[in-house]
């Protein structure tokens, strides 16, 4: 069951001025693995965690560097949670993440889905 939607757009130029004006931008956001790739793909993981923050209801316990994102042999994007993060998405029965992302025309947008079993409590 779908338990949480969460969507993120991204303005790429603008993003990118904001992690030249503030280059520690990128230690707060981003997990070590992903702050050797190219500003448009930071900016599209920005809305990847943005869109899942949206679809958990809140920040609460969530912290940007313990949201990596990561992609399947395939390319697929996928979310690898880890410390309070991870905990909370567990506390919250979430079992599924989908994750949905692109960039083009000075843009980004990520798309998610959380998904419960049947019967499980959201946020409980």
């Amino acid at each position: 069951m779908i338990v949480g939607i969460g969507v993120d757009l991204v303005d790429i130029p603008r993003f990118e001025r904001s992690v030249q004006r503030t280059p520690r931008l990128l230690e707060r956001l981003f997990a070590p693995a992903e702050r050797g790739r190219a500003l448009r793909s930071l900016a599209a993981r920005y809305a990847a965690k943005e869109a899942l923050i949206k679809a958990l209801g809140g920040s609460d316990g969530v912290y940007w560097t313990e949201i990596e994102v990561t992609p399947e042999p395939s390319g697929r994007p996928v979310f690898t949670l880890s410390g309070s993060t991870a905990a909370v998405v567990a506390e919250r029965g979430i079992t599924a993440l989908h994750l949905s992302m692109t960039h083009d025309a000075g843009v980004a947008v990520a798309y998610v889905i959380a998904e419960a079993p049947d019967g499980a409590e959201h946020g409980a």
